[in-house]
Formats: structure tokens, sequence, C-alpha cells
């Protein structure tokens, strides 16, 4: 699958946000890896406020981290090489190679900064180009937002620059999927649409026998095939990528509940903090059986909750202000008294801590926090990326860290130690846990530690179940996609593209760009 020494590639792009690009990617990757394909993801740019730690300590989307692991390599800088974190609605924090480069105005990144990283993120491409037999690459939004096409690098601006086939995927569930591939390919220039091989219809149900005349009708409206029809199916997701757009539901996958493995389940409520980051923490908690997870705004909705997670935010001053606005902060305060279990990680447990002093992130300076924790925090410029591993409970534990804020505890006992009893991380005082490691619940045998210890807190007779691993479940979540694209997408022309490229002759479909 090599062309002059690169190996082949792909992208796909969507109508719309929320289209399923990151769910196909990742299938189309765990499909090729299951056929001896050595195949590497890629996002030239991407906008999310859930990330993760590389092995090299590289700042990345955690999408692409999934989408690594559907592939079975290791996640590196050069799959994302263009982070967004956004700080409020205008602007962001650029991440750029893993590492934070400043803050950005969206008028100032995309007036000037977005095109100037053209090169670097083309030059990452062609690097996993040259390592992998097939790069398959995700797009961003749509490739028809014609207002921001000059400086884009992450849709038809890196197909055009590496000559890549593009195939668009469509959420058929949101209704208008035939218009919205038309106009799709119809206000792309000439050159773009060269570049347009084909479309995916994404969570289809029903018949699909009843669509079919429809995909005829639009081969023959664009000389372009659907070269699949993926049913709608529950559980599918993987770890999301939206930076603003946050729904209740989070980061709990839409499966069925298991029924509890033992006499009561656990209720978990988490606070949906402004500008929420790596909700996914939570998703380990969702997969235990007989857990119920909710993401709550209301201070009402944690009296009946066993456990609330207090969860990462990029806006920690600003989410500190929220709770306390919305009564959750004194919520929280007569859940300590009480002695009913709080977990706050990342800056959920900064906020836990006495003191803030932010001249970083929210610029707001000395705020006092709400004071059930003893720590003191400062928010550093340098931001902390790490792998660490050590003791929680006394079950092995690893997670990663992304933060400005340095702790400092003055009190209470360490969350996480070496083996040798030396503190690591984290802060716990009775029953209120704080961390700043993201992914720690990963760790099965510590998660059921844990859940062990709230549910005798809490008075329920609840027990983990031994065998939950959540690696083994996000395996399977990973197989399941790619048994979608095996089953329900034509992989003889996907493999055609990635190793020939769009086909020549492709129609051009009017108006084209204004």
């Amino acid at each position: 699958m090599s062309r002059g020494g690169r190996g082949g590639g792909l992208l796909v792009a969507g109508t719309t946000s929320d289209a399923g690009k990151s769910v196909v990617t990742a299938g189309i990757c765990r499909w090729l890896v299951r056929r001896g394909v050595k195949v590497a993801p890629f996002k030239g740019q991407n906008m999310s406020l859930n990330s993760f730690v590389t092995r090299e300590g590289a700042e990345i989307g955690r999408a692409q981290a999934m989408q690594a692991q559907a592939a079975r390599v290791e996640p590196t800088a050069l799959m994302n090489p263009v982070l967004l974190k956004p700080g409020s609605d205008r602007s962001s924090q650029v991440v750029l190679m893993g590492r934070p480069v400043g803050e950005m105005s969206a008028k100032g990144y995309h007036g000037g900064r977005q095109r100037s990283l053209l090169g670097p993120v083309l030059e990452c491409l062609e690097q996993l180009r040259g390592a992998y037999d097939a790069v398959i690459c995700e797009g961003a939004g749509s490739p028809a937002e014609i207002n921001l096409r000059r400086t884009d690098i992450v849709n038809m601006g890196i197909a055009r620059a590496a000559r890549l086939p593009v195939v668009v995927v469509g959420d058929i569930d949101r209704g208008g999927v035939f218009a919205s591939f038309f106009g799709t390919t119809a206000l792309l220039s000439p050159e773009d649409q060269e570049l347009i091989a084909g479309y995916l219809v994404n969570k289809f149900r029903g018949d699909v026998s009843l669509l079919e005349p429809g995909l005829e009708m639009l081969r023959g409206l664009t000389g372009r095939s659907t070269l699949g029809v993926l049913p709608f199916r529950h559980g599918l997701g993987i770890d999301e990528e939206d930076g603003l757009r946050v729904s209740m539901r989070g980061a709990v996958r839409e499966s069925p509940a298991a029924p509890p493995y033992g006499e009561d389940v656990l209720r978990v409520a988490v606070c949906a903090v402004p500008l929420m980051s790596n909700f996914t923490d939570v998703d380990a908690l969702a997969a235990e059986p007989g857990v119920v997870v909710r993401f709550v705004d209301r201070p009402e909705e944690l009296a009946d909750a066993d456990l609330v997670v207090v969860p990462g935010t990029r806006g920690t001053v600003k989410a500190l202000a929220w709770l306390r606005e919305r009564g959750l902060a004194d919520a929280l305060a007569r859940r300590a008294a009480e002695g009913r279990p709080v977990l706050g990680i990342c800056g959920g447990y900064q906020l836990l801590g006495e003191h803030i002093d932010d001249e970083v992130e929210s610029r707001a300076g000395a705020v006092p926090g709400l004071g059930l924790l003893p720590v003191r925090v400062r928010f550093a410029r340098e931001k902390t990326l790490a792998r660490p591993v050590g003791l929680a409970l006394g079950e092995a534990v690893e997670g990663y860290e992304i933060h400005h804020g340095v702790a400092e505890v003055r009190g209470g006992d360490a969350f996480v130690s070496d083996a040798d009893g030396r503190a690591l991380d984290g802060c716990r005082v009775g029953s209120v846990t704080g961390t700043h490691w993201h992914g720690a619940l990963e760790s099965d045998a510590f998660r059921r530690r844990f859940l062990t210890e709230v549910a005798r807190t809490a008075g329920r007779r609840f027990v983990p179940a031994p065998g939950t691993s959540f690696g083994a479940l996000r395996e399977e979540q990973l197989d399941l996609l790619g048994d979608l694209i095996e089953e329900h997408a034509d992989t003889d022309a996907l493999m055609r593209l990635i190793e020939e490229g769009a086909p020549a002759g492709l129609p051009f479909i009017p108006p084209g760009a204004p």
C-alpha cells in the first residue's frame, strides 16, 4: 500500500459536527488493522476539552488516542498536531505538537495563525504516511464551511495538499441527509470536488431497501456512490471531543444498564461545571454494573447521590463561581460535614481546596476555594503533562495529568503514594478526596476498592462486579466499530480509495464555492 514510499490515505469528513466522523475513523482503523494493515489515525486540528497525554508527554485529543487504540498503535503528537482548548466562546488555548503555545481569540486564530500551521500539519501527516501503510484522517465540522475555507488545515485544505480522497459522513437520524450530501458537495470548489469520492450514511434505522431509491438518485445527481449505510447502534460512541457543546447526557455511553451485582445500586452525581474537561473520567464508573451516573446542575440533585464527582474544568475559578451561584457549593459543604463521599478530579480537586491563586487561566488572582480540603493552589504558566503510576487504597493505579494548577497540600492524607509510601498526589480528609490524576478510575482493582468504600460509607449493599475490566469493555466497543465497517460498508471501494486515491473524472456539481 505504498505510493512512492508513502502509505495510502483517506479523509473522513462530515456534513456537520457530530455526524459520526470520529466513530467511522475509529471503525476503519480497527477494520484495517484486523486485515493486517499497519494504520494510524490523524486529525490536523481538533477543538476539544477532552484531551489525553501520550507516553512522550504530549497533549492530544482523546478521540485520537482512542482511534490509535483502535489501530493498536501508541498515540503520539503526530496524530493531532494542533489542539484548541476553549476557555470561552471566543478564545482558546492553542496546543501545538502537544505543548501549549498561548491563548488566542477565534478571530486572531482564523485571521492568520491557522493558515501558518498548514505546513507543520502536513509535515506530521507525511511522517505518519512514511511510517504506516495507511493513515485515516478525520475532518472537523463540515468541509463546506465556506467562510473558513481559505485558512482550512483540517478538511479540504489537507485533502488538496496531500491529495487525499474524501468520504463524507452524514447522520440520517437527524434528517435531511440527502440534501446535506448534495449541498456539501455543491458548495465546494471544482478542485475540492475532485476529491469527494463518496458518501457514508450513519445511524440508519429501518429497512435499507426503502433508502436505496434515494441513494440511486443521489448517485445520479452527484456521480458519486454511497459506500455504506451504517445502522444505528447503542453504545458505539468513543470519547467525546466537542469543546463547548457538552450535553447533560455527557460521557455516559448510550448502552443498556447492567443489573447490580449486589443488592443495591450506587448513585453517582457529576456536577456539570462550565468548560467541563475530561468528563470521560466517569465512563469507568458508568461501566460498572449497578452504578448509575447522572450529570446534575441543581443542589437538590445531590440529595440522593452516594458519590458526588466534581470533574475537571478548563475554568477552575469560573466553575467555582458557578457552584456558588447554583447553591451546589453549599450542598457540597453539607455533604462533607455529614461524612458523605465527594471526589474532585483535576480542576474539581483544585476548587475543593482553601485558596486559589490564578494569574494564568482566569487571571482572577487570589480566590477563596470551597475549603473542603487543606490545599492551596497556585497556577503556574508551565502546564504539567505527565503519565504517572502509583498506589491508592492499596491498589495499583495509573493516570495522566493535564493542569496549570500546582497544589500545596497542608494536611490530610495523600491520595496516591509510591511503593515506599511517599506522597505523589492528591489529598483525603474524611469522605472528601481530590486528585489531579485523570483516568485513575480506569484501573480496575482501584475502582472496585474505591466503590466498595463509597458503598460502605453510604450504607448501600452494593458490591462491585469482580470481573469488570474497563480496558476489555473498550476493546469490545472498538471491535464493534470495526464490525460496523466490515459488515455495512463497501470495504473493497474503501480499500481502493486508500490505495489509489480518488477516481479521475468525478463530475462538478454547481454552483461550487462562491
